[in-house]
């Protein structure tokens, strides 16, 4: 029988920055669909709706902001696990065929997945472009929050974001991205719960005390 010893692999930043991250994006989800759609459901303009939606919406927004910083910086200081090689695995031999082989579990072409410690090459690989996701949402986010004053400082370090589009285009820009990211969170869910299963390892507990099952000396 395999031993294993408890490795600690997600520091309580990594955890924070997770669950800040996901009752952000669940609350800016809920809010910015009642600000897109707000005309048709509230009955009561006296109840000032739209307003606390919109306040809502702003203060979430700028905790997201400072949460997906904050991950970024400690991609740099942080463990191994955390590192921002994990995101780039295609540019190191191990990580280009830890990505081969995840990728056959995946498709059914093997039927164990690749032992990994932190995160597996293709789910790192994953993260990178939601982190792009996340800068999409923040940039258009706050070029669209600068329009209520224009010449003020979000206007000066956004307004460049109007290169790419126009007030619609970043609007719908914005609307779509909020479903790739519900999307996403879906099958996050999901293939962490798999890997849990495939593994035994802990993941879906390591989350919340930062602790995995690995193999002994591994």
């Amino acid at each position: 029988m395999e031993k294993l010893e408890t490795r600690y692999v997600w520091e309580w930043p990594v955890r924070i920055v997770h669950w800040v991250n996901f009752l952000s994006i669940m609350t800016l989800s809920v809010t910015g669909i009642y600000i897109g759609w707000g005309k048709t459901l509230a009955h009561d303009p006296s109840q000032y709706v739209m307003g606390w939606m919109r306040f809502i919406h702003f203060v979430v927004g700028f905790v997201f902001t400072i949460s997906v910083l904050s991950r970024i910086y400690w991609a740099f200081v942080g463990n191994k696990y955390a590192n921002w090689r994990t995101f780039v695995p295609w540019l190191f031999k191990d990580g280009r065929k830890n990505m081969k082989d995840t990728f056959l579990f995946y498709t059914f072409f093997k039927s164990e997945a690749p032992h990994v410690v932190g995160h597996n090459a293709m789910a790192g690989s994953a993260y990178l472009w939601i982190f792009a996701l996340y800068l999409v949402m923040i940039c258009t986010g706050f070029a669209l929050y600068s329009e209520s004053a224009p010449g003020g400082f979000f206007s000066s370090a956004f307004g460049w974001v109007f290169v790419f589009g126009s007030n619609q285009g970043l609007r719908l820009t914005h609307h779509c991205v909020m479903w790739l990211l519900l999307a996403f969170a879906i099958h996050h869910v999901y293939s962490a719960w798999l890997m849990d299963v495939k593994e035994k390892n802990g993941v879906m507990s390591s989350i919340f005390g930062g602790y995995k099952s690995v193999p002994e000396g591994e």
